[in-house]
């Protein structure tokens, strides 16, 4: 069936609806690569600074093991990144327009520093460390792991503005414009939603990490480069946890302060509660009726978390028009999922301690199953706390003060369509190929002698033919 006879089935929907979902299916393949690849970029350099100082083999086998499926994932996060940004043209016109002068310039900053950074030395840290030295290249790999987090820096600002707008006015013509940079920049959710993704992106890289240990251990538990890869994946898993766990806490009453509608929609919340709210574990909000049917809820608990008084008044979504409700549904399960991966991490962490206190770390089969099984946990729980902040700040783009439905392109429905369609047949394509290969590279353990990769110049280049060769090989003859 051809895409022009299947787009006139869209005629009668909502092109808002669609560009929202196109937006949410590619920053959802976005999303995943970037967060791996912060992660694993300070990962490398702690490899490469542990073998410059140790001078231990193991640690330059795992860096070069590593490195090849750095480069695959960096490739992989830059390509989905650069789609997002045409998005904000084609189906956002209307928000590029009047954010433009507050959003434009930060996303701008990312790219002269932390794309900068990591374009200049990328090359070197893949391919450079026996032309430039051992020092040089460690130089190299440190950049392009700061660069990682100045980037993270930079989109965390800009989209933390979108959350908890300050330091901006309005011009003439509807748009926002900064009135001061650092209240924009660091604005009220900034800090916390940082420290929260950084923390989220070394987690499920020492997930990712500890799961291909885990993998090739049960194979065989004598391998020197899973046992230290395990080794260190399961501290990082001991000691982010709980400490991701107390930032989340943190961010969460970051949120009940300047986005109290969002945690009304994480906990559940659609009635009032003078004396003290529950705390509702699970149920099926039901968004049209006003509650949550079927809800296992403790009593008081709910108060006790968000406001430190088994008493404290909690207000509800009953105190907010209907019109300003986030989709609670979608936020209230989101929320739930993110937590329950962010759970089984501290079990897993704990579990790994025990294992190594008593001297199983290596040997125990369930601890290696529980690892394997955690490999995804890290990019569900990133999904479902992305999933969770941006659901809980709708019906806005820019919360409290531009509507989703404002910001969008004036487009008709089959034309967002079109594209939606065409994203979801070439992103599966691609990247499940992309997946594959990388699934395939973690498949073969690390081994002493490991390569990065491969340097080899090829042979000959798209748009350069061997003519000149041609002609030095004739005049030979």
């Amino acid at each position: 069936m051809k895409l022009r006879q299947v787009v006139p089935m869209f005629e009668g929907w909502d092109a808002v609806v669609l560009a929202r979902a196109q937006f949410a299916f590619t920053m959802s393949f976005h999303i995943i690569f970037p967060a791996f690849s912060i992660g694993l970029a300070s990962y490398l350099a702690v490899l490469e600074a542990l073998w410059l100082w140790t001078g231990r083999e193991v640690y330059i086998n795992l860096f070069n093991y590593w490195l090849k499926i750095f480069a695959v994932a960096f490739g992989m996060g830059v390509v989905s990144g650069i789609v997002m940004s045409y998005q904000f043209g084609t189906n956002w016109s209307a928000f590029s327009d009047k954010t433009g002068p507050v959003i434009g310039p930060l996303m701008a900053y990312e790219v002269l520093t932390a794309f900068f950074l990591e374009a200049g030395f990328l090359g070197v840290m893949l391919f450079g460390l026996q032309r430039v030295g051992p020092k040089l290249h460690f130089l190299a790999t440190l950049m392009v792991a700061i660069g990682t987090l100045i980037s993270a820096f930079w989109i965390l600002s800009a989209n933390s503005w979108m959350q908890t707008p300050t330091g901006h006015a309005i011009n003439a013509d509807g748009q926002f414009i900064a009135a001061d940079w650092l209240k924009v920049i660091f604005n009220p959710s900034f800090p916390y939603r940082l420290v929260h993704m950084v923390l989220a992106a070394y987690l499920t890289t020492a997930l990712v990490v500890g799961a291909v240990g885990a993998w090739h251990l049960l194979r065989d538990r004598h391998l020197a480069g899973p046992r230290v890869m395990f080794s260190m994946a399961m501290w990082m898993a001991t000691l982010v946890a709980p400490i991701q766990i107390l930032a989340g806490d943190q961010h969460g009453l970051n949120t009940l302060e300047h986005q109290p509608v969002k945690i009304m929609a994480m906990e559940g919340h659609f009635q009032s509660h003078k004396d003290g709210a529950p705390l509702i574990l699970f149920g099926l909000p039901n968004q049209s009726a006003g509650r949550v049917d079927y809800a296992i809820e403790v009593p008081k608990l709910g108060s006790v978390i968000l406001k430190h008084s088994p008493d404290a008044p909690m207000a509800g979504l009953d105190t907010v028009p209907r019109e300003n409700w986030p989709p609670v549904p979608i936020t209230f399960w989101s929320f739930r999922i993110m937590v329950g991966m962010g759970l089984l991490m501290l079990a897993l962490g704990l579990f790994s301690l025990l294992m190594r206190v008593q001297g199983k770390l290596y040997d125990s089969r369930l601890l290696h199953l529980f690892a394997v099984a955690m490999a995804p946990a890290g990019f569900i729980a990133v999904l479902a706390g992305w999933i969770t902040t941006e659901t809980g700040r709708q019906p806005f783009t820019v919360y409290g003060l531009l509507r989703t439905a404002e910001s969008a392109s004036p487009l008709a429905a089959p034309a967002v369509a079109s594209s939606l369609i065409a994203f979801i047949i070439v992103y599966f394509a691609v990247f499940t190929a992309g997946v594959i290969y990388l699934l395939r590279l973690m498949a073969a353990p690390p081994h002493p002698g490991e390569e990065g990769p491969s340097h080899e110049v090829p042979i000959r280049s798209a748009g350069i033919t061997p003519a000149a060769g041609a002609v030095t090989e004739g005049a030979a003859r």
